[in-house]
C-alpha cells in the first residue's frame, strides 16, 4: 500500500502541501524521485530501478491514482485495477532470499521490477477495496494538495496527508472565522 501511494504521489501529483509541483517527466528524473521517496519512507532503494522502469511506473501510477479518493469507486476505476492485475500477472506467491523466511508477494519470483511493483500495488488496493475499506484510500483534503494516502486511523477519519496540510487547513479556517467575527 505504501509503495502504491508513493508512486502516485511522486509521479502524478501536481499540487503538494499547498505548492504547485511538476511531476518528473523524464526517466532519469522519475528514477531519482522514486529513489528519494523510498529513502524518505524508510524503504530500501532499488538499485535495479532503471529510467525505463521509472517511465513504465509513471504509466502505472496514473492508472492507480483513481483508487485514491473519498468518493465512490467507479466501474472504470475497478476495471482499470483489474486490467493491471491481469496484465502484470498478479498471483499470490511465497518467495524470498535464501537467508530469510519466505514472504508472501503477489508476483512471480522471476517477475520484472515493473510487473512485481505493479502486481503488489494493484493487489493491495484491490484487497482494501474488496473488503469494504476503500474509503481509507484517500486524497488530501487541504487546499492545493492532491497527495494520496492510506488512512490507518481507527475510525477512518484522517483528512490530510500530513501535519503540514492539517496545520495549513486549520490556520486558514481560523483566519476565515476571525475575519467573519465568529471567533
Amino acid at each position: 500500500m505504501q509503495r502504491a501511494a508513493l508512486l502516485v504521489n511522486e509521479l502524478t501529483v501536481d499540487w503538494a502541501h499547498g505548492r504547485q509541483v511538476a511531476p518528473p517527466d523524464t526517466g532519469p528524473e522519475r528514477r531519482a524521485a522514486i529513489q528519494e521517496a523510498l529513502t524518505a519512507a524508510g524503504l530500501p532503494r532499488s538499485e535495479s530501478l532503471s529510467p525505463a522502469h521509472a517511465d513504465r511506473l509513471a504509466v502505472v501510477a496514473a492508472r492507480l491514482r483513481p483508487a485514491f479518493g473519498a468518493g465512490a469507486r467507479t466501474e472504470s476505476m475497478i476495471e482499470g485495477l483489474n486490467q493491471l492485475l491481469v496484465r502484470h500477472a498478479a498471483v499470490p506467491n511465497l518467495h524470498g532470499h535464501p537467508d530469510g523466511p519466505p514472504v508472501l508477494a503477489f508476483h512471480r519470483a522471476d517477475a520484472s521490477l515493473v510487473d512485481a511493483w505493479t502486481a503488489d500495488a494493484a493487489t493491495a488496493l484491490a484487497m482494501v477495496i474488496g473488503v469494504g475499506q476503500g474509503a481509507r484510500l484517500r486524497s488530501c483534503e487541504a487546499t492545493n494538495c492532491e497527495r494520496a494516502f492510506f488512512d490507518t486511523t481507527r475510525n477512518a477519519s484522517r483528512r490530510f496527508c500530513g501535519l503540514s496540510c492539517q496545520n495549513r487547513a486549520k490556520a486558514s479556517a481560523y483566519r476565515l472565522r476571525r475575519a467573519a467575527g465568529t471567533d
